[in-house]
């Protein structure tokens, strides 16, 4: 058994050491860190879309060090990802972080000929892994959300991650401790037995500048914050970046988080000043942890971590009801009925349809009549019936089962469009359909079936 596991099923508080391969360097492995169980973790193409592979890094270090080897779906298709847990089985590697992954640098959206850039999310790839057997398998969740549908929606996914089997979460990087509690409360509520833990980065003023300038995914950094990480840089207080990381680790400790995973803290200096800090104030307690947090944060309303909501829809439209009513009676009609199916498998089981000028035309009469209204890009594989008419397709990642962490108060993180997942949230809550967005585990679309005829292919597929 990995010990990552043992650690989790003793309930021994643990901490996941972040290695960045594309710092091209290999760092003195840490296998205890201020007193607590270390493991190593290496993240996938954190600063480049080119940086060496985590497989390929882990190399590097001695077979007998324990690993988490990140995989980010990122311009990945499931046959990659089987690749990579052949791969990953071969090196005796079975802990595994699965994410969607934030936008590709080089990200194309099939304009003017150029290949459509698409995403393996960690939905389909946790199911993936499950049927391969032998991993223990995390999951990213970003609770740090404030916009009221997507905050469900990411809710809702981390249900179907949990349902299709992961074994533990860890929270993308934020520094709201509601926000955290809120997630840790969740698991309980729900009575899900798998693990947290809370991602943490000594922040100082230079970070949290360099994400607010680059608009970085998925991470809320507030003007107060970056006005307090500011004064103290003036005030030459640099060392506060490590006690304030210190007490973020000790608060998850005492909420009950399973371990905490480590970033950006790289250079033995770092790690030892950070050490320090959490032996001088392990003895405290939760209630004195979180007022020397809230002293250092200058926290006075509780709302120092929260954005300004600039933008959100607070109800769906009335035109967006009316159109998934629609969809949905005509759903039923052509392709869920018992004739329906009947009619449609004699209709296709034709062999004109094998005939590439019937099968040409089939194709562009499918796109004529769906693309203008639902924007389908000829997938093959129609999931409109479990995504209530929203089409994955309009996602510039393709995503079926649920947002990305990269969001901002309902915005895509390509900043040209609302998330289709907040919409559909939001929707489903209006007509009765949320469950349908937390149990439904959508599977992902081979490459071989993109381009053909998903009526055609649904009818085949289906019996009457």
């Amino acid at each position: 058994m990995p010990q990552l596991s043992c650690y989790f099923q003793k309930n021994q508080f643990c901490i996941l050491v972040e290695y960045l391969t594309s710092l091209n360097q290999v760092f003195p492995l840490k296998t205890e860190f201020a007193g607590y169980p270390a493991v190593m973790t290496l993240a996938d193409r954190v600063h480049s879309d080119h940086d060496i592979a985590p497989l390929a890094a882990s190399r590097y270090y001695p077979d007998s060090v324990e690993k988490v080897l990140h995989f980010s779906g990122k311009g990945r298709d499931i046959q990659d990802f089987e690749l990579f847990l052949q791969q990953a089985e071969a090196a005796k590697i079975n802990n595994l972080l699965l994410l969607t992954g934030d936008k590709l640098k080089e990200h194309f959206h099939g304009q003017h000929g150029s290949a459509r850039s698409r995403y393996l999310e960690s939905v389909n790839a946790v199911m993936a892994a499950k049927r391969h057997g032998g991993f223990h398998l995390g999951v990213a969740f970003n609770p740090f959300k404030y916009a009221e549908a997507e905050r469900d929606a990411q809710y809702l996914k981390l249900h179907k991650k949990l349902k299709a089997g992961a074994d533990f979460i860890i929270t993308q990087l934020g520094y709201d401790m509601d926000a955290l509690k809120a997630a840790r409360n969740f698991l309980k509520h729900y009575h899900y037995p798998q693990k947290i833990l809370a991602c943490v980065m000594p922040l100082s003023w230079a970070r949290a500048n360099f994400m607010v300038k680059h608009n970085v995914a998925g991470i809320v950094i507030t003007p107060h914050m970056l006005q307090v990480l500011a004064d103290e840089k003036q005030a030459g207080l640099s060392d506060r970046v490590y006690l304030r990381c210190a007490l973020q680790v000790l608060i998850c400790k005492q909420l009950g988080f399973a371990g905490i995973h480590l970033s950006a803290c790289y250079q033995p200096e770092e790690q030892m000043l950070l050490e320090s800090y959490i032996e001088q104030y392990r003895h405290l307690a939760l209630e004195e942890l979180e007022a020397l947090w809230n002293s250092l944060w200058q926290v006075k309303t509780g709302k120092e971590f929260v954005p300004a909501l600039a933008y959100y829809s607070r109800q769906p439209t009335s035109s967006q009801i009316i159109k998934y009513q629609q969809l949905h009676g005509i759903h039923e009609v052509l392709f869920d009925s018992t004739i329906a199916k009947g009619v449609g498998r004699f209709i296709f089981k034709v062999s004109l349809w094998e005939n590439p000028a019937a099968a040409k035309a089939l194709l562009k009469t499918e796109f004529i009549s769906k693309h203008g209204i639902v924007g389908c890009e000829s997938c093959g594989q129609c999931r409109l019936g479990d995504t209530l008419y929203i089409c994955p397709e309009t996602c510039p990642k393709g995503l079926a089962n649920g947002p990305c962490g990269g969001t901002t108060l309902d915005r895509c993180e390509f900043g040209d469009r609302e998330c289709i997942h907040s919409v559909k949230a939001r929707l489903a809550k209006a007509v009765g359909q949320t469950e349908s967005l937390k149990e439904k585990l959508i599977p992902t679309v081979p490459l071989e079936v993109r381009g053909t005829s998903s009526w055609k292919n649904w009818y085949l597929a289906t019996k009457a």
